[in-house]
């Protein structure tokens, strides 16, 4: 006797003994059986259809879920297909002008499932050809994310058999599948030929590479899909734990069926004025989509531009602050200003163009100038209040001062750098006013300092010290060792750190293979995806010194321009982004701990280098029936069988 029929038994015998008693029946099995396709209409993998319209009819009734997102209608339809259900049966409505000899798929993925219950159908592919044949060949792979092989899930990937390289910018796409979460996409459906690959984050449903702000990956090799009979090992489980038996199941093997697009975003070269900003009364900032060599030129209007500015640009040019050095123009509630720069015209040149712009202030000058007399009227009381108590009292209110921001922990590495940041541009930095003590047996001394400004940070400025483990350190900075452009001077300042023990550290030593010679930047990760230690390798080695003890992840970046960061493509220059890989196990660095690691790029497949538990974009849960009827057998304490 199957399960089946030992539950339905069981029940029937159930409900006996439950009219036998005062009070409800048990309501019976559960619905656990997905729904059947009965009918199709044209029928599946027809030939010859010239109708519009697929009637797929089921045993019950249906519901869709997603079916913009999840069902995928192949060759591509420009004008959106309308996809529904009617009761027992689901229906499609082609819009777009059917094409000659070609054959359809509409893959509905897990889109179906019962109205009641929600049993999924699972995933299922109608087909049908305009012409006298079905083209049946397939494709697989992944799309990950260039810079960090993230699976990309709902990117479109499709073929073209134009192999030129403009096909991708000029024509829609024309077959194409959809990425799930796991990145993993397969595109059915295909004739016989040679093919080139693509992937598109299709922003405005052209099919095509139309936008630069579109996510795109490229495979400039052409491939010719092929199939034939293969075996693959099925695992038979007794229950969760035991397997049962492991058999050997004949299919038909489509290739290939590895293909991996790095997906990537080009940067954005149109260069346009986006807005200017003034949140602070001492300066004002302005952006721009892209940067450019040439700074803007500004003519003051209503005031006198010549030495008026510091100027801090970002590292791209496409930020702009300009801090204003007379105080009187600080107060100038309205900048009035004339901006010539290069932006990019209709046909991607840059040109020359002017702008006319009025920067004003978030806060008024009144407003800030009754604000202040409130604080001296509120600091005028409390010392008038002090006074008639025989307090002490102050008779002048204390100037403002300069409020630098020290960046010193409680305990150091050997490897930190300890860094200061200026609220404004400084007038005056006395580095003779920071000193450096170290304390050794007891005692205070002196110890060697490089004081710097740090390279690309404006305003920010570090301490290299000769940490050394086990030691405490002091730092001190004299009052009056800053002062800013508007006169205010900074505070004395004393903050205590000291560098852990040699044991309290660990080492991590990695000896890299299948890489290139030069331009390999190594990074150790945390369980956020976040660099926190990074080298160059020399001779494929890496080495980290004085590492917390913490459990790390691995990233390595070939930095072919020798920029030390990762860098995008560019379609039209066919240029790939920088590659990216990924050691695809957790390095587990514990104090008193050297830690040698030997690592080839080249060994995991990069589909599944990534470890799962600093992958953000996690993998749905696959749909699956649950047998409900067995779980509520065991829970009346009815034994049943698979025998």
């Amino acid at each position: 006797m199957n399960i089946r029929n030992t539950i339905y038994a069981a029940f029937a015998l159930l409900l006996i003994t439950s009219c036998a008693k005062m009070g409800s029946p048990d309501g019976g099995l559960f619905d656990d059986t997905p729904p059947k396709i009965v009918s199709t209409s044209p029928a599946d993998k027809s030939t010859n259809v010239k109708t519009h319209k697929i009637n797929i009819n089921f045993d019950e009734f249906v519901k869709l879920e997603n079916a913009q997102e999840k069902v995928i209608v192949s060759p591509p339809q420009l004008e959106v297909p309308e996809i529904k259900t009617e009761g027992k049966k689901v229906v499609v409505d082609l819009k777009d002008t059917l094409k000659e000899n070609t054959t359809y798929t509409i893959d509905f993925s897990d889109a179906i499932s019962d109205n009641n219950e929600g049993n999924p159908l699972g995933n299922y592919t109608y087909s049908f050809s305009t012409g006298n044949q079905i083209d049946t060949l397939e494709v697989s792979g992944h799309v990950l994310a260039a810079n960090n092989l993230e699976p990309v899930k709902g990117i479109l990937v499709g073929l073209y058999n134009d192999l030129s390289d403009t096909a991708f910018t000029k024509k829609p796409l024309m077959r194409v599948s959809r990425t799930d979460s796991r990145g993993r996409f397969v595109v059915k459906g295909i004739a016989p030929g040679n093919y080139r690959v693509y992937a598109l984050n299709d922003v405005d449903g052209n099919y095509c590479f139309s936008q630069k702000s579109e996510q795109i990956a490229f495979n400039r090799d052409s491939l010719k899909p092929t199939c034939g009979p293969s075996l693959r090992q099925d695992t038979i489980w007794r229950d969760s734990l035991h397997i049962d038996s492991i058999r050997q199941v004949g299919y038909t093997r489509f290739q290939p069926d590895n293909i991996v697009l790095l997906a990537f975003t080009e940067e954005q070269t149109d260069r346009a004025f986006l807005k200017s900003d003034r949140q602070e009364p001492e300066k004002f900032t302005l952006y721009f989509s892209h940067g450019d060599k040439e700074l803007p030129k500004i003519r003051g209007l209503n005031f006198n531009e010549k030495d008026a500015f510091i100027i801090e640009p970002s590292q791209k040019n496409d930020t702009i602050h300009y801090w204003l050095r007379d105080t009187a123009l600080c107060n100038q509630d309205t900048l009035r200003m004339e901006m010539q720069y290069m932006m990019t015209d209709t046909t991607g040149i840059l040109i020359s163009k002017t702008d006319t712009l009025e920067v004003l202030s978030k806060e008024s000058y009144a407003k800030r100038l009754k604000q202040k007399t409130k604080r001296y009227e509120e600091w005028k009381k409390e010392q008038d209040k002090a006074k008639k108590k025989g307090e002490d009292y102050e008779k002048e209110m204390k100037p403002e001062f300069l409020e630098p921001k020290y960046d010193i922990g409680t305990t150091i590495s050997p490897n930190d750098i300890i860094t200061i940041e200026m609220p404004r541009p400084l007038r005056k930095c006395d580095s003779s006013a920071v000193h450096l003590y170290a304390k050794h047996d007891s005692l205070w001394y002196k110890s060697q300092f490089i004081f710097r400004k740090k390279e690309g940070t404006p305003r920010t400025y570090e301490i290299l010290g000769e940490w050394r483990p086990e030691i405490e350190y002091s730092i001190e900075v004299d009052s009056d060792a800053f002062e800013d452009i508007y006169g205010l001077v900074s505070k004395g300042f004393k903050g205590g750190t000291k560098v852990g023990s040699i044991d309290s550290y660990s080492s991590l030593f990695v000896t890299l293979e299948g890489v290139q010679d030069t331009g390999v930047i190594v990074q150790l990760l945390n369980k956020s995806d976040e660099a926190v230690y990074q080298v160059k390798a020399k001779n494929n080695h890496a080495d980290f010194y004085y590492l917390k003890p913490e459990t790390y992840y691995m990233r390595v970046i070939y930095d072919t321009n020798g920029n030390g960061i990762w860098d995008t493509g560019l379609y039209a220059d066919k240029q790939q982004p920088e590659r990216v890989y990924y050691y695809p196990k957790a390095i587990e660095c514990k104090a008193k701990w050297d830690v040698t690691q030997a690592w080839n790029v080249n060994t995991t497949a990069i589909s599944k280098q990534k470890p799962l538990a600093i992958t953000k974009q996690k993998p749905d849960k696959d749909k699956k029936r649950v047998d409900r009827n067995a779980q509520r057998a065991r829970q009346l304490g009815i034994r049943t069988t698979n025998n």
